[in-house]
């Protein structure tokens, strides 16, 4: 199991209250926020974020299918669990032990998937037993997690154009990120990262005549239905701001999304091609633009397709995402495959802290890359941002710089690199392969 994050100083601290509520995420979509408090009164909060398209094996989000609230999103089943069971197990724990406690909530629930008691619940939960033992300790997390003086910071990606079913076309890429890579510094990549969005806006504008749309992870909605048309318009608007010498790119294919089943195609560019075409794709425009990773490229169960991708793919880095869903025994499999050079770090996926965690401990045993990111449905003070930088991994994903919470994880880094002179962003000359 995952690492003990124990104090070396005092005594242990257990906890005396652990109380759940329903609140909402970004997109006003009821969510489980947990409220664990330790017996000097320290208190620790965790609110689990849910992606707006989710993995077939990811832990189960228990909703209360009430159609009379919030359309049936409300969660108050899953809080009900928490105020009941998972506080009558959790009361009197030490909060030293983070595997401890999610241990003891798994067992509680006794499902494959977490669907019992709810992921969400027990994810929240977890959350909020690893903040109060940060806040025990009078330590921000970040530093908690890397557990010595914190002196490199990822570097931050964008996701700036989203991909998706529109009336007019389908662009089957659902996320194109902006990776400033070759910045100087975070506050170079962030102001880069911001500078570039607004002005692919105006690239859009000028090429469709008609100001962008807002999609539904608030980038900007894709304009064509060609990826190489949207990573060209991208790199217009770089050279347009001058900052095309400091950027690459990125893909998240979210593949699964676009994936038949019955036919074994994908969508691409109107018409359904077969993953090997879409693989031969993928490698073309990896050739003609800098990719630092491509995510999801294929069905999440294509175990074959992934190690076939992998050997095709010499200029980019293979992410897996719903492929690997954080999960350690998933994720080994990949290994022994060679089906990944990496995975994308969702700790809600796997359903407890301590999960995630032995997943990135097992990445970074192998040599592959751990990438955090955030979920479409997010929050305000999401715990992503204390194992991008706690965890030192090279490179995170963030959204698009528009909304508050999305802004907020752009703030975080600013914040650490505040608090911590010295720390400088990860250098990914030896990470990434064009």
């Amino acid at each position: 199991m995952c690492r003990r994050y124990r104090k070396v100083w005092g005594t242990e601290m257990n906890i005396t209250d652990v109380h759940a509520r329903q609140i909402l995420d970004c997109k006003a979509r009821p969510m489980v926020e947990v409220k664990v408090t330790l017996e000097d009164g320290t208190v620790g909060r965790g609110a689990g974020p849910t992606g707006t398209t989710v993995g077939a094996h990811e832990a189960s989000v228990l909703r209360d299918h009430d159609f009379s609230h919030y359309n049936g999103l409300g969660v108050q089943k899953a809080v009900a669990n928490v105020n009941g069971p998972i506080a009558d197990a959790l009361r009197t724990m030490p909060i030293e032990d983070q595997s401890a406690l999610d241990e003891a909530m798994i067992a509680l629930d006794g499902s494959p998937d977490k669907g019992r008691l709810g992921g969400n619940a027990i994810y929240s939960a977890s959350i909020a037993c690893f903040r109060a033992q940060a806040a025990s300790q009078k330590t921000p997390l970040y530093a908690l997690i890397a557990g010595d003086t914190v002196n490199r910071l990822p570097v931050p990606c964008f996701n700036v154009v989203n991909g998706g079913r529109y009336d007019e076309f389908t662009q089957p890429f659902n996320e194109f990120l902006v990776v400033p890579s070759g910045a100087e510094s975070v506050e170079h990549a962030i102001e880069i990262g911001v500078r570039l969005f607004h002005q692919i806006g105006l690239e859009m504008t000028k090429a469709t005549k008609a100001p962008p749309r807002v999609a539904t992870s608030y980038g900007h909605a894709a304009p064509y239905a060609d990826p190489a048309a949207v990573l060209d318009l991208m790199r217009t608007a770089a050279v347009a701001c001058q900052v095309d010498n400091y950027i690459a790119y990125a893909l998240d294919c979210a593949s699964s999304e676009m994936y038949d089943s019955k036919s074994a195609t994908y969508e691409l560019n109107g018409r359904r091609v077969s993953a090997d075409d879409l693989i031969e794709s993928v490698a073309h425009l990896s050739q003609e633009f800098d990719l630092v990773f491509v995510e999801d490229l294929l069905d999440e169960d294509d175990w074959e397709g992934y190690v076939r991708a992998r050997r095709e793919l010499s200029r980019t880095l293979l992410l897996g995402d719903d492929l690997i869903v954080s999960d350690r025994k998933r994720l080994q499999q990949a290994i022994a495959m060679k089906a990944v050079d990496g995975f994308v770090l969702k700790p809600n996926q796997v359903g407890t802290i301590s999960e995630a965690l032995d997943t990135h401990a097992e990445a970074t045993q192998h040599g592959l890359i751990s990438v955090p990111s955030g979920r479409s449905g997010g929050v305000i003070d999401d715990i992503v941002m204390d194992l991008s930088v706690g965890l030192g991994v090279p490179f995170q994903k963030n959204g698009a710089p528009r909304s508050g919470e999305r802004i907020e994880k752009l703030n975080f880094l600013l914040r650490v690199i505040d608090e911590n002179p010295g720390c400088r962003m990860t250098d990914l000359a030896d990470v990434v392969r064009y």
